[in-house]
């Protein structure tokens, strides 16, 4: 019974409203999540400035070390990773090479808000809700109605379902937008218009084939896949035992949180190896789409697993900490305000269904 109550409420509003939810929690989590990676980025901007990051480039899993006029750097909005390229500091984002000393994260955010203004926290921000709102809309909802339909409509029940789901879900979400990942990244590095970004596309089909739009897509699910299997299972697990805990029917939004930040731990953890596989490879793709080497063989991602399964012991203990501290909170606003949105349609359709008896 209490399995049951904790997936009616989806079955009460419509996908569109769904939609409206997981869309609004998008953008709250992006709002508390991208000034922790603004001030990450620029902390380690002041670490390598950006005419040392310049000087040489190294090839992934190799000792060629050669002059680059390039830098690769990830930024993320607390729902996708996205590659921004500079080059010669000319066609940098202006705030990642904004001249600033800090002493600390604390001090940094002081002195970002108090000489560059408040809203410099969320620099960068807009251009990649473009597509990581859609990516999140698409996600969370097709999560929802493939648990439903697994449940109710094929008679599943047991706790795979929300593991089954959610590595479905999130399978189709990165397959849809991975290409325009790829997209936004020629069109920064190479300063493409539309017309010439879709001769752009073009070329690269021609020679390549259609499976060239999707590079990178494999080292993504090896990360994201496992990670949103493991998210769903954990979060259905924890938000049923507080339910029972506390004798309620419907999880509060307190409730939704912490249930959201212990599963997004749990799963940042256990799928840290392939971050770092998913990281390294992002910046290599990234640096061979701003090298224009098109004769140059991207690492295997294979390989880059069987190499850091290797130095598992080495990554682990330094990497979980950062990933978890960015992970767990995004995953609870997230959550809690998607549930949130939920409940306030729930409760919306049926006023409405009341008023019209």
């Amino acid at each position: 019974m209490g399995d049951r109550a904790a997936v009616t409420p989806s079955a009460s509003i419509t996908p569109v409203q769904q939609m409206l939810a997981s869309g609004t929690g998008a953008l709250f989590t992006s709002l508390f999540v991208t000034p922790l990676d603004v001030v990450k980025i620029r902390l380690q901007a002041q670490r390598t400035p950006f005419y040392q990051a310049l000087a040489v480039e190294s090839v992934p899993w190799s000792n060629v070390i050669r002059q680059s006029k390039w830098k690769c750097f990830l930024y993320c909005n607390g729902l996708m990773d996205h590659l921004y390229v500079c080059r010669n500091g000319a066609s940098c984002v202006s705030w990642y090479k904004t001249p600033t000393h800090f002493r600390g994260t604390l001090d940094a955010f002081v002195k970002i808000t108090r000489y560059e203004g408040i809203r410099s926290l969320w620099s960068g921000l807009p251009p990649t809700l473009v597509m990581a709102v859609p990516a999140t809309v698409i996600y969370f909802t097709c999560y929802d109605q493939l648990r439903d339909f697994l449940r109710y409509g094929m008679g599943y029940q047991g706790s795979h379902v929300p593991l089954v789901a959610g590595g479905l879900a999130r399978l189709g979400a990165v397959t849809v937008i991975s290409p325009l990942e790829l997209v936004r990244t020629k069109m920064q590095s190479r300063q493409l218009s539309y017309r010439e970004l879709g001769v752009c596309i073009q070329s690269a089909v021609a020679q390549d084939g259609w499976l060239s739009l999707w590079r990178g897509w494999g080292p993504t699910i090896l990360r994201d896949v496992p990670f949103s299997a493991l998210y769903w299972f954990n979060y259905e697990l924890v938000k049923a035992q507080l339910c029972k805990g506390y004798r309620v029917h419907e999880a509060t939004f307190t409730m939704s949180f912490s249930a959201g930040a212990v599963s997004g731990a749990v799963a940042a953890v256990m799928t840290l190896p392939f971050d770092v596989v998913k990281t390294r490879r992002q910046i290599e793709l990234g640096e061979m789409e701003t090298l224009r080497a098109g004769a140059m063989k991207p690492s295997s991602t294979w390989l880059l697993m069987n190499r850091i399964w290797a130095k598992v012991r080495c990554i682990s203990a330094p990497g979980f900490l950062p990933r978890v501290i960015k992970v767990a909170p995004a995953c609870a606003v997230m959550i809690s305000t998607y549930e949130f949105g939920k409940a306030f349609f729930q409760k919306h359709n049926q006023e409405r269904d009341l008023q019209g008896l």
